[in-house]
C-alpha cells in the first residue's frame, strides 16, 4: 500500500504508524495539535458497503494450522446436533442465565456484565466468583446433557485490571496508560490482569480497547489509549501478548493467561459528535488508517477474539457489516479467532431485534452476546438454520472458530476453574509485586501542565493540606468499570489493597517529619504551607459519560472557588485533576500554582506522591514522564470531528508535558469557554431547583393545561396542584408539589426536542428521583414518561413511596425498561418525567436524573398500571 497522506480534522502532529508488517505507513500531516483539514465523508450508507479489502493491511496470523486440533474439531462436530452447534454461538449474562440453562441449551459462553455479580452483590467475595465459575463449567461438561461435553468460556470486563473483584489491582485507565508511551509496561499490565482474572475463574477478558477517540465528548474516551493511531497501534499487540502470552513461546494460552478481545471493531471512537453507539461517518481510508490501526498488531500477536462494535459505519451497523467483518477482518487480515458481539449489539442491525437476528450471524459475528435475550436468539437461530436462512456452512464455520479457541486454551483438559493452576489463589489479588507495576504506571502517566515558579516538587517536611473531593475517594480515582458498570456507590472497604491519593501523601509527608492534614472542603485546622487539591469528574461509563461540551462541571464552580480561596489565604496550591478526558479547565489552571493531569489512576494513588514530593534529602524521587496522549482544548466548544471544523488550536498539544527542568514564565490562559447560553449536565433533568437546559416545567389539571412553572409558588387555577420552593441541601434547591385532591393534576418536565433513551434502557439504566414524602399517602402516584399523543408509559410509585419514612429524603430508582413495558416508546421521549395524582399528596423533589441501581437507595419493581 502506498504512503498515504490524510488530513483529518482531529490530528495536527505528525503520527507515523507502521500498519501490520510495516506494509503501510500513515502520515497525518500538520502542526500544532489537531489535523488541519477534514476527512473525506462518504455520501451515503451504500459507500460503507463498497469496501476495498485489497487496500487494507494483510496481516500474518501467527498460528500455523494444527491438523491434530482440526481432527479433534471434526470429531466433536460430527456428534453435534443443530441445537448443540447453535448453543455454542450464544453468550448469556450470569444475571439471566443459570448453570442449568447452560446444561439444557449447550451454551458456549457466559459473561458477567458490568452490573452482574454472584448473588447480585457488587462486592461479592472472590470465592463467590470462583464457585460460580465452577458451576457453569460443570454444567457445560455434564454428560447428562446429551452433548459431547464442551467447556464453557467465561468472559468479563477486566479492563483496567480484574476490576470487578474486591481487592484486585486496579491499573490506570487506558487514557492514562497512553500518556506513559511505554509499550513494554502494557505487556506487564496484561500479564498481571491475566493472573488476577484466572484466580477468580474466568478465562476471557473483554480487553484491550483499541479505539482511537476523535471527540473527547465521547463517554468512553478514557478507554482509548490515545487520539493518535500510532500510539494505539504501538500498545495493542503488547497488551494482547501480556494477556495471552506470546505465540510460539512457552506459556502461550496456558493457565496463567486469558484470551483477549480486541474491541470495538471498528470506528467506535469516531462517531459523529462523540455520541456513544452512534454513526462513524468517515471514508474507508480514515476507517482503515485511523480507527482500525490497533487491529493488525493485535491480530499479528494472536488475539483470539475481536468484539464487534455498537456503532455504525456510514449508516450500516457494524454488527451486520459483512464487508468489514468477513471480507476485511477474516479475509484480508487473516484473523483466526472468533468474532463476538457486544451487549445486544445485534439488535441494532436493520430488520433485527434483540431476540432475532440471523443477519448479524450471517455477516460474520460468530458468537452473539445476548445477555438477557439469549433464549430468543438461541431459538430463532435454530429455526433460521433449519429454514436455510442461516446456511449450515456458516454455522459450522462459527462453531469451528469457537472450538479452536477453546482447544488452544486447553479448556477440555483444564478441569473446573478452582482446580486450575491459579484457581483460588486469592493472595495474588492486589499482590505487592502487582501493585508495584500499577504504581509505576501511575507515576509515568502523570502529565504536568503547569508549574509556576517551580512550586513542584514539594518538600515533604512542611505543613501539607490535602483537599478536594477526590483526595480520599478510591472510587473517584478509579473511575467507571470498577466493581460495577458505572463505578458508583462503592465504599472504602471495597478497596482493601489500595491507597488513596491522601494515603500516599500522608505516608510520605509524615515519614519525612512534615505534617499532613486532610480537609475535603479546605477548612484546615492549622494553616498549611502548601495545599494539594484533588478534584475532577465523578465515575461514569459508556453513554452515561457522553457530554455536550468540554466544559468541566458546567454550572458548578465549587472546585475553582476552593482553589481561589486557598490562594487568597496566601497558600500555594497544587491542583491534581482526575478525569477520563481532557476538559476545558483554563480558569482552574490559571488559579493554581501547578496543575497535574492525573487521569484515573486506580488503586495506587500513592504513585502521585512519588512524583509530587521530594525525598527527605531534597532530591527528586521521580520526575514527570507523561505526555498528553490527547490534545487539551483551548475552549469548551472546539469539537474535534465536526465536518468543516478548521485549524483546531489546542491549549496544550498532543505530546505536551513539562519536566521539572522546564522553566519559563507562565502566561495566563484565556477564560472564555466559548459556550453561549446555559448548558446542562448530561443525564440530569432536574437539579438545584430547576430543570436542565432544554427542559421546562409544566403543570396541568382538569381545567388548565401546560401552565409554565417558572416563578414560585406556581398554582393551577383550580388549586389542584401547587409547586413551591423548598430546601434540601441548599436554599430553595428543591420543589414541593402539593396536590389538593380536588382533581387529577400533573407536573411534567417537557423537552424542547425528542430524546432517544433506547441505548440507556438496553444498558439497564434507571430513572432516579431524589424525593421526600410529607404526611399520608392517600392514593396512587403516577410516574410516567410521555412520548407524544397516545404514547406513554406509567407506573404507580405509591407502593414504593409508602415504604419510605415520612419526611425522609430518598433516592428511588425505576428501570427505564419499566416504562417501555408500560407502553412508552423510548426512542422519542418528550416528557421526562410526569408526576400525576388525584389524591391529597405532599411530595418534594430535589433531583431527577439517569443512573444505575447502585445510585439508588430504593429500587422499584416493574409493576405497571
Amino acid at each position: 500500500m502506498p504512503l498515504l497522506s490524510l488530513r483529518s480534522n482531529r490530528r495536527s502532529i505528525r503520527h507515523a504508524l507502521a500498519l501490520a508488517t510495516s506494509a503501510a505507513v500513515l502520515l497525518l500531516a500538520g502542526c500544532g495539535g489537531k489535523p488541519d483539514a477534514t476527512p473525506q465523508t462518504p455520501s451515503s450508507a451504500a459507500d460503507a458497503k463498497t469496501l476495498h479489502p485489497q487496500d487494507w493491511p494483510e496481516v500474518r496470523w501467527p498460528l500455523a494450522e494444527d491438523p491434530a486440533l482440526e481432527k479433534r474439531i471434526d470429531a466433536l462436530m460430527a456428534g453435534m446436533s443443530v441445537e448443540q452447534k447453535v448453543g455454542q454461538t450464544v453468550q448469556g449474562d450470569i444475571a439471566s442465565m443459570t448453570p442449568d440453562d447452560v446444561r439444557r441449551y449447550h451454551i458456549g459462553s457466559v459473561l458477567a456484565g458490568g452490573n452482574s455479580d454472584p448473588g447480585g452483590k457488587y462486592d461479592a467475595p472472590p470465592s463467590a466468583w470462583l464457585t460460580l465459575a465452577d458451576a457453569y463449567y460443570e454444567a457445560s461438561m455434564d454428560p447428562a446433557s446429551g452433548g459431547p461435553g464442551i467447556p464453557i468460556i467465561f468472559g468479563i470486563d477486566a479492563v483496567h485490571g480484574q476490576s470487578n473483584i474486591v481487592g484486585a489491582t486496579l491499573f490506570p485507565h487506558n487514557i492514562g496508560l497512553g500518556a506513559t508511551r511505554n509499550p513494554d509496561l502494557m505487556r506487564q499490565i496484561g500479564q498481571v490482569t491475566a493472573v488476577e482474572t484466572r484466580t477468580t475463574g474466568m478465562e476471557w477478558t473483554f480487553a484491550p480497547t483499541v479505539a482511537v477517540p476523535q471527540d473527547d465528548r465521547w463517554g468512553r474516551t478514557y478507554e482509548g489509549y490515545s487520539e493518535s493511531p500510532e500510539v494505539v497501534a504501538s500498545f495493542s499487540g503488547k497488551v494482547v501478548e501480556g494477556l495471552q502470552g506470546v505465540p510460539g513461546q512457552p506459556g502461550f494460552l496456558d493457565g496463567h493467561h486469558v484470551i483477549a478481545s480486541v474491541k470495538h471493531y471498528a470506528g467506535d471512537g469516531g462517531t459523529t459528535h462523540g455520541k456513544d453507539q452512534g454513526d462513524t461517518q468517515v471514508s474507508e481510508a480514515v476507517m482503515r488508517d485511523v480507527h482500525a490501526a490497533g487491529y493488525p498488531p493485535a491480530i499479528q500477536a494472536g488475539a483470539q477474539t475481536v468484539m464487534a462494535s455498537f456503532n455504525s459505519f456510514n449508516g450500516v451497523a457494524m454488527h451486520g457489516h459483512t464487508p468489514m467483518l468477513t471480507d476485511v477482518l477474516k479475509g484480508r487480515m487473516h484473523f483466526g479467532g472468533f468474532v463476538v458481539g457486544d451487549w445486544n449489539g445485534h439488535g441494532k442491525v436493520a430488520g433485527c431485534s434483540n431476540d432475532n437476528c440471523p443477519a448479524s450471524f450471517n455477516a460474520g459475528v460468530d458468537m452473539l452476546m445476548a445477555p438477557d435475550s439469549w433464549k430468543g436468539i438461541y431459538e430463532s437461530n435454530v429455526a433460521a438454520v433449519k429454514a436455510g436462512v442461516i446456511p449450515m456452512a456458516r454455522l459450522d464455520e462459527a462453531v469451528r472458530r469457537i472450538l479452536r479457541v477453546k482447544l488452544r486454551l486447553g479448556l477440555f483438559e483444564a478441569g473446573k476453574p478452582s482446580t486450575r493452576p491459579l484457581g483460588g489463589k486469592f493472595e495474588l489479588l492486589g499482590a505487592p509485586e502487582h501493585r508495584a507495576i500499577a504504581r509505576q504506571a501511575v507515576r509515568e502517566s502523570l502529565v504536568l501542565l503547569k508549574n509556576q515558579d517551580g512550586v513542584l516538587p514539594l518538600a515533604p517536611k512542611q505543613r501539607v493540606l490535602v483537599a478536594g473531593d477526590g483526595a480520599d475517594d478510591l472510587g473517584k480515582q478509579s473511575g467507571g468499570w470498577t466493581l460495577n458498570w458505572q463505578g458508583t456507590g462503592t465504599k472504602r472497604a471495597d478497596y482493601p489493597n489500595a491507597d488513596s491519593i491522601w494515603d500516599g501523601l500522608k505516608q510520605q509527608v509524615t515519614a519525612a517529619g512534615g505534617s499532613a492534614e486532610l480537609a475535603v472542603d479546605g477548612r484546615y485546622r492549622t494553616k498549611p504551607d502548601v495545599a494539594v487539591v484533588v478534584f475532577g469528574e465523578n465515575p461514569y461509563a459508556e453513554f452515561q459519560g457522553d457530554i455536550a461540551t468540554l466544559a468541566y462541571k458546567p454550572g458548578d464552580d465549587s472546585d475553582l472557588q476552593l482553589i481561589k480561596r486557598l490562594k487568597a489565604e496566601g497558600i500555594k496550591v497544587v491542583a491534581v485533576f482526575l478525569s477520563g478526558r481532557p476538559l476545558w479547565m483554563n480558569r482552574e489552571i490559571n488559579a493554581a500554582d501547578a496543575f497535574v493531569a492525573a487521569w484515573l489512576p486506580g488503586s495506587e494513588g500513592a504513585g502521585i506522591a512519588d512524583v509530587l514530593l521530594r525525598r527527605a534529602d531534597g532530591s527528586v524521587q521521580h520526575d514527570f514522564k507523561g505526555t498528553l496522549s490527547f490534545s487539551w482544548p483551548r475552549t469548551a466548544v472546539q469539537y474535534q470531528n465536526n465536518v468543516g471544523q478548521k485549524d483546531y488550536d489546542p491549549q496544550f498539544a498532543f505530546g505536551y508535558g513539562l519536566r521539572y527542568a522546564d522553566k519559563g514564565a507562565w502566561a495566563p490562559l484565556l477564560e472564555d469557554s466559548g459556550i453561549r447560553g446555559e448548558q446542562g449536565e448530561a443525564g440530569v433533568y432536574f437539579n438545584k431547583g430547576k430543570p436542565s437546559a432544554g427542559l421546562a416545567m409544566r403543570l396541568s389539571g382538569i381545567k388548565q393545561a401546560e401552565m409554565p412553572a417558572v416563578t414560585f409558588p406556581a398554582v393551577l387555577s383550580d388549586a389542584s396542584l401547587e409547586v413551591s420552593a423548598v430546601d434540601h441541601k441548599a436554599q430553595e434547591d428543591a420543589r414541593r408539589l402539593q396536590w389538593s385532591g380536588s382533581g387529577k393534576a400533573s407536573m411534567a418536565l417537557v423537552s424542547s426536542r425528542a430524546l432517544d433513551l433506547t441505548r440507556e434502557s438496553n444498558g439497564d439504566v434507571q430513572l432516579l428521583l431524589t424525593l421526600r414524602r410529607t404526611g399520608a399517602l392517600a392514593g396512587p402516584l403516577e410516574l410516567g414518561i410521555g412520548c407524544g399523543a397516545g404514547c406513554e408509559g406509567r407506573i404507580d410509585l405509591a407502593p414504593t413511596l409508602a415504604k419510605v419514612a415520612d419526611g425522609e429524603w430518598r433516592t428511588i430508582g425505576v428501570p427505564l425498561k419499566c416504562f417501555a413495558a408500560a407502553g412508552a416508546d423510548l426512542a422519542k421521549i418528550e416528557r421526562l418525567p410526569v408526576l400525576a395524582s388525584s389524591t391529597v399528596l405532599d411530595l418534594s423533589v430535589s433531583r431527577i436524573a439517569l443512573g444505575t441501581g447502585n445510585d439508588a437507595q430504593t429500587l422499584v419493581a416493574c409493576a405497571t398500571r
